[in-house]
C-alpha cells in the first residue's frame, strides 16, 4: 500500500465507498492523520461514525459547511468520492500544487490481492450483468466477490480475497473517470447520454458533454494489454471504434438462451454475461442454468404484484429516457406510467412518441423533469385526458389502481432522477412497492 503514513489524508465526502476505506484505514495505521471534508454538518457525520462503528472518531478532523472544499492543496492526497467532481475548484487548485488525486475504486485496484477483476459499466444495465456474471461465476465453483456502484463498498471484503478468487466491480462514470487501472475483462453493457446535469444536491457531479461521459466510460480500457478483453455491446462500435484500444474486443448482441428477466433489454444483458463466461471457460450447462433461474434484481423491472389481473412493475432504476423507453418495449399497450421527478438534462422526444404509442395514462411526480417531459406529450398532441399531477406515491398507486383495467401494467418507470420528493431511487421504489402491497 502506497505509504500514508505522516501525510495529511482528506476523505471528500462520507459515502459508502470512502466510510469503507475509513474503516480500512485506521485498522491498518489508527493513527493516521485523516480529514473528512464533507457538505453535511459534524454532528451528521458523527452520527454515520458511530452508526458504522468507527470508536476512535474522536481523532479524524472534520472540514463540514461551507467550509467543506476550500484549503484542499493544504493535504497530501484527496480520496475523491464519486459524487464530488474533479473540476471543483478546491480540487483543481489542489492538484496545481501537486496534491495526489486518488480515489478508494484507485486504492483498491492497486491493493487487491488478485487481477482476475472483471469491471462492468454502461449507462444501463450494468448492475444486473455484473449480478448475473457472479451468479455464474460462483456457481462454477470459483470463490468470487460483487461490489462496486451496486453498493457493495470493495473495502468491505478485500481482505478476503485470495489470488486466484475473482472479483466482479460495477463501475461508475464517475468512479471511472479518474481511474488509474483497467481490469482484466472489461464490460460495457451500452451508453448513452446520462448524467450532463447535476440532478442531486449530495451527489452534484455530472458530465459537462456526451463526449466526456464517452470518455469516461471508455477509460475502463484505458490501462488495458493485449491479454485483456472488452466485451461491448454492438449497439456502440462506432463509439468504442473511436479510441485506441489494446485489449481483444469481442461484440455481443442478444442472447436467445431461456430466461425469466422482464425487459426485452435484459437478452444483451445476458449476452455479455455468456461472453464472460466464455472466455473464462466456464461449462455452458452452468450459465444456461443460472440464466434460466435468474431473477430481475431490486427496482430494476421488478414484479412487485399481480392483482385483479393487474401487473405492477417497479424500475425506479430507471431514471433516463432511453431506459424508460426499452421498458415501454417491453410490453404491450395498456400501461399506465408513473413518470418525472428532478431533470439530468435529458431529451424526451423520443420518449415522448413510445408513450404516446402504449401508454394510456401518465401519472407525473413534481419536477422539472415532468414539465419538460410533459411540454413534449403536448407538442405531439397526447390527450390532456391521459394527463395527471400528482404530489405523493400514495396518490399515484391509488390513481393508478382506480384506472386499471384487467390486463393493464402499471409500470414506475420515470425516466428522471428521484431527488425532490424522494431521497433517491431506493426510497421511491420502496414506497411504490408499499402502496403496492397495501391494495
Amino acid at each position: 500500500m502506497k505509504n500514508l503514513e505522516n501525510k495529511k489524508i482528506a476523505l471528500l465526502g462520507l459515502g459508502i465507498e470512502n466510510q469503507s476505506l475509513l474503516k480500512f484505514l485506521l485498522k491498518k495505521n489508527k493513527d493516521l492523520d485523516i480529514s473528512i471534508c464533507d457538505k453535511r454538518t459534524k454532528s451528521d457525520l458523527i452520527k454515520i461514525l458511530q452508526k458504522i462503528n468507527i470508536k476512535n472518531w474522536k481523532k479524524i478532523k472534520f472540514q463540514t459547511e461551507n467550509k467543506f472544499n476550500i484549503e484542499l492543496d493544504k493535504f497530501n492526497i484527496l480520496f475523491r468520492s464519486p459524487g464530488w467532481p474533479i473540476l471543483c475548484p478546491g480540487i483543481q487548485k489542489a492538484i496545481e500544487k501537486n496534491v495526489e488525486l486518488s480515489s478508494a475504486m484507485n486504492l483498491f485496484f492497486e491493493l487487491c490481492p488478485s487481477k482476475n477483476i472483471i469491471g462492468v459499466s454502461g449507462s444501463k444495465g450494468k448492475g444486473t450483468t455484473a449480478s448475473l456474471i457472479y451468479e455464474i461465476i460462483k456457481n462454477s465453483g470459483k470463490k468470487c466477490f460483487l461490489g462496486g456502484n451496486i453498493g457493495i463498498a470493495p473495502f468491505d471484503f478485500i481482505e478476503k480475497i485470495k489470488k486466484n478468487d475473482f472479483v466482479i466491480l460495477e463501475l461508475s462514470s464517475f468512479q471511472l473517470e479518474d481511474l488509474n487501472y483497467s481490469p482484466k475483462i472489461a464490460v460495457l453493457s451500452n451508453i448513452f447520454k446520462e448524467h450532463l446535469s447535476p440532478a442531486d444536491p449530495n451527489n452534484p457531479n455530472f458530465h459537462k458533454n456526451f463526449e466526456s461521459y464517452t470518455g469516461a466510460k471508455m477509460n475502463i480500457t484505458a490501462k488495458q494489454s493485449k491479454g485483456d478483453y472488452l466485451v461491448a455491446n454492438q449497439k456502440i462500435k462506432i463509439i468504442v471504434q473511436k479510441y485506441k484500444i489494446k485489449s481483444k474486443i469481442i461484440y455481443f448482441t442478444k442472447s436467445k438462451s431461456k430466461n425469466i428477466l422482464a425487459g426485452d433489454f435484459n437478452k444483451e444483458n445476458i449476452a455479455a454475461a455468456e461472453k464472460v463466461a466464455t472466455l473464462l471457460k466456464i461449462n455452458k450447462s452452468i450459465s444456461q442454468k443460472t440464466i434460466k433461474n435468474f431473477k430481475n434484481l431490486e427496482h430494476r423491472l421488478e414484479l412487485v404484484r399481480i392483482l385483479k389481473n393487474v401487473t405492477y412493475y417497479d424500475n425506479s432504476f430507471s431514471t433516463t429516457p432511453e431506459s424508460t423507453i426499452a421498458d415501454l418495449q417491453s410490453f404491450k399497450k395498456n400501461i399506465i406510467l408513473l413518470a418525472g421527478g428532478s431533470d439530468k438534462g435529458a431529451n424526451f422526444k423520443k420518449l415522448a412518441k413510445e408513450i404516446k404509442k402504449r401508454v394510456k395514462l401518465i401519472l407525473f411526480f413534481p419536477g422539472q423533469g415532468s414539465e419538460r417531459m410533459h411540454k413534449e406529450l403536448n407538442k405531439i398532441n397526447f390527450p390532456k385526458n391521459k394527463v395527471k399531477m400528482i404530489n405523493s406515491m400514495t396518490e399515484a398507486v391509488i390513481s393508478a389502481y382506480k384506472k386499471s383495467q384487467e390486463k393493464d401494467t402499471i409500470l414506475l418507470s420515470t425516466a428522471c432522477a428521484s431527488f425532490g420528493i424522494f431521497k433517491n431511487y431506493k426510497e421511491r421504489g420502496n414506497l411504490f412497492k408499499d402502496e403496492v402491497k397495501k391494495l
